[in-house]
């Protein structure tokens, strides 16, 4: 199974409520250019799996501009920024195993994305993300690994 892990695109701080933070421009910008460069080597995802935050909810809605409609997407209350990482990783795994999904791509937040990579790849330290960032896990059976990360500014 391969995990894509990504970080939502750059949000504005005007909002009511972390919860209520929307894209900014450069957000949408990057997440469309990370989009493009994703869509070189993958052509859909089985499964997505997006934080109920509305500037990840709106990342997803750029990506899916790229990609044909996976199988099966869903909104985790798991995935929010001060999200429980173990539980997490759990629900991604879970989720993934019901539907029999391949390719997952997971839409969060930091700092539980760089928990979430230590939960999933033992004796790894937690990454950091920038925004739009994506890190591609590789799961096999018990064992995984770290196939890459990267950000907008390193394909850009």
């Amino acid at each position: 199974m391969q995990l894509f892990l990504m970080r939502h695109g750059e949000a504005g701080f005007n909002a009511h409520s972390d919860r209520e933070r929307t894209l900014t421009d450069i957000g949408r910008q990057h997440t469309l250019l990370m989009s493009n460069w994703l869509g070189q080597s993958i052509t859909e995802f089985d499964l997505v799996l997006v934080s109920p935050y509305l500037r990840a909810q709106q990342s997803w809605q750029e990506m899916h501009k790229h990609f044909p409609e996976p199988r099966h997407w869903l909104t985790l209350d798991d995935l929010v920024p001060a999200g429980d990482p173990a539980k997490a990783a759990e629900a991604v795994v879970a989720y993934a195993e019901h539907f029999e999904a391949e390719n997952v791509l997971v839409l969060a937040h930091m700092p539980l994305l760089g928990y979430l990579v230590s939960e999933l790849v033992s004796g790894v330290e937690p990454p950091l993300f920038s925004t739009s960032g994506v890190t591609l896990i590789n799961k096999q059976a018990t064992e995984s690994c770290i196939e890459w990360q990267y950000a907008p500014h390193m394909i850009s």
